[in-house]
């Protein structure tokens, strides 16, 4: 375009226009980088293994990979094979990297794949608060990155070893692709990152696509013939991206598991069509409200935001002049909003529920509340003397706005803090068995079994064993150590005995309590003890304690001290201190 003619004066080059400025930042991204790596590597030391899930599952089937035996879940049995070794060997890579580095211990390795991962978060959270700022307003992305850090959510999912949580990142790296249309529309690496995330994490996460895929599929059929080509040629490359990770996925599952499967279409064919008396509600159900309750913990003034995003644009959009200017932005702000209220009504249906279930919606809720908060700060700017907003005197609206932050940031530390002190223990109680067990010791649970944070705990080729408890489903068994003639891991591919999808209690798990050297086992007082379920700290004729760690009773624990940290001090009322019982690791007495 030639420049103004105002700008051509005789004598004198014309004026070039002026490039315009980048978009300016709240926080650099460097810095935001370092706010939530630093956030998520205290989440990678402190943050307790809340599912057992993430045992069993995942950190087991791993450190079978690395030092060959492990604990084994039936959805690892080839009969079911609804799990992904494609992305246990990733993590596995990870584990066995920092054997190679100095002073390398199985503990070690467990901490080292959780910095990883702590890193991997912080990477797609900067990108998607980059893109934020960039795309929407530089103050929603301080919003943003708030929420990420003082949640207890993101406590517990940043540096998990969950298929959620891995499509939780991939959520992130996607919606920063969809949402950036900067230097040209990116469907196609949008498509590829969800996908990354359904085939080697959870396969219903690519559903958080759903908006974004339609949004570039409306302003397609508004646009010109080329552009809708252009278009479909994005869909196409995206597919073939991640039909290539299906094809790796493929490969390597099927080499494991020694048959032709797909693993994420198990996945969805076990969750949604499998028979009555199978399927993940034989593991316990909830009402259509134990979301709300959850991400009003996890999330506190956040999620109330998240939640009301939506109504607070449209009103903003009725009653603003100046927010009616650009209908595209406002489309594409109803887009950004939607993935978050999808995935809440799609889950709060289902009668299966868990907290990790909500993972890869976090950074959709993030997102919402800070578009939440920034529209009504915007109204509650107003300085005109003629609304009842501008009468308030400015000082008195900072005065509001910092209380209410200040204490959403207080609530997320309190809750934070409060599950590290009450629930830490099972992480901390194995450290003495580098000097008081020996070579390929047992070491046994009961009730506990739940507790177990990973055979990455146990020095020494020992190993856990299970003692039978009240509990009557199925516990996990042990993959196979074959060698000879069965050539590598062949723990993953050969039947496991006693396996089952129903959840039907297998006694072939079990060991006589006999055989145990070491034993795991949590006392509170005043509980009441059974024949299966024995007071077994208590029995001093024939375990002696090694290491015990405060652990919350939470059966007379008041509610106030099982949501957040409440001091032991004594201004605190009685009724509202938190109670305790101790978690222990017992050695058994040798007989005299």
């Amino acid at each position: 375009m030639p420049p103004k003619a105002a700008n051509m004066r005789p004598g004198k080059p014309a004026k070039v226009p002026k490039k315009k400025p980048a978009t300016p930042f709240a926080v650099k991204p460097i810095g935001a980088f370092y706010v939530f790596f630093i956030a998520n590597l205290l989440a990678a030391l402190y943050a307790p293994i809340q599912d057992c899930d993430e045992t069993f599952n995942y950190w087991e089937p791993t450190h079978y990979l690395s030092h060959g035996y492990g604990l084994q879940t039936w959805e690892y049995s080839p009969d079911y094979a609804i799990r992904s070794w494609l992305y246990i060997i990733l993590h596995g890579l990870v584990g066995n990297f920092r054997r190679l580095l100095p002073f390398s211990t199985k503990v070690g390795e467990f901490y080292f794949i959780r910095y990883i991962l702590a890193f991997v978060c912080a990477i797609s959270q900067t990108m998607l608060f980059r893109v934020v700022n960039n795309t929407l307003n530089p103050r929603i992305a301080l919003f943003f990155l708030m929420a990420m850090v003082f949640s207890p959510g993101m406590f517990h999912a940043s540096a998990s070893f969950l298929p959620s949580s891995f499509a939780m990142y991939t959520t992130m790296f996607g919606m920063a692709q969809f949402m950036n249309w900067r230097g040209g529309l990116k469907t196609a690496q949008g498509i590829f990152c969800f996908a990354l995330g359904g085939i080697l994490g959870w396969p219903f996460a690519m559903a958080l696509s759903a908006p974004f895929l339609f949004e570039e599929v409306v302003f397609a059929c508004l646009s010109s013939k080329d552009a809708f080509i252009e278009t479909i040629l994005r869909f196409i490359r995206g597919i073939v991206s991640g039909l290539i990770v299906l094809v790796f996925e493929f490969v390597v599952s099927g080499f494991f598991y020694k048959t032709l499967v797909l693993v994420p279409f198990n996945i969805v064919w076990y969750n949604i069509f499998s028979e009555p008396g199978k399927g993940p509600e034989i593991y316990g159900t909830e009402p259509w409200h134990f979301y709300i309750r959850n991400l009003l913990l996890n999330f506190n003034i956040w999620f109330i935001l998240a939640c009301a995003a939506l109504p607070l644009f449209t009103l903003q959009k009725l009653l603003s002049r100046s927010a009616q200017a650009n209908t595209v932005t406002g489309l594409r702000s109803i887009i950004f909003m939607t993935p978050f209220y999808m995935w809440l009504a799609i889950f709060s249906f289902q009668p299966h529920k868990e907290e990790r279930f909500m993972y890869p919606a976090y950074p959709c809720l993030a997102l919402n509340g800070a578009m939440s908060l920034h529209i009504i700060l915007a109204a509650f700017g107003q300085s005109d003397p003629k609304t009842l907003v501008g009468k308030i005197p400015a000082k008195l609206k900072l005065l509001i706005v910092s209380f209410v932050m200040i204490g959403s940031i207080d609530l997320g530390i309190a809750r934070i803090y409060g599950i590290y002190s009450a629930y830490s223990a099972p992480l901390k109680i194995y450290e003495p068995l580098q000097t008081v067990g020996s070579y390929g010791d047992s070491i046994c649970f009961g009730k506990e079994w739940y507790r177990f944070p990973s055979s990455y705990h146990l020095p020494k080729n020992m190993r856990a064993k299970f003692v039978k408890s009240e509990f009557s489903g199925l516990l996990p068994g042990e993959f196979s150590e074959a060698k000879t003639g069965f050539g590598h891991w062949s723990g993953a591919w050969l039947t496991p005995p006693g396996m089952n999808d129903q959840n039907i209690e297998d006694m072939g798990k079990y060991t006589d309590i006999r055989a145990c050297d070491f034993l795991v086992d949590t006392y509170y007082p005043g509980s009441n003890s059974s024949v299966l379920e024995p007071h077994y700290v208590k029995d001093l004729e024939n375990w002696e304690q090694v290491y015990c760690a405060p652990f919350l009773d939470a059966s007379r624990t008041h509610i106030l001290g099982r949501i957040i940290w409440v001091p032991d001090w004594p201004i605190i009322p009685e009724e509202y201190r938190r109670r305790w019982g101790e978690h222990c690791l017992l050695k058994k007495k040798v007989a005299k």
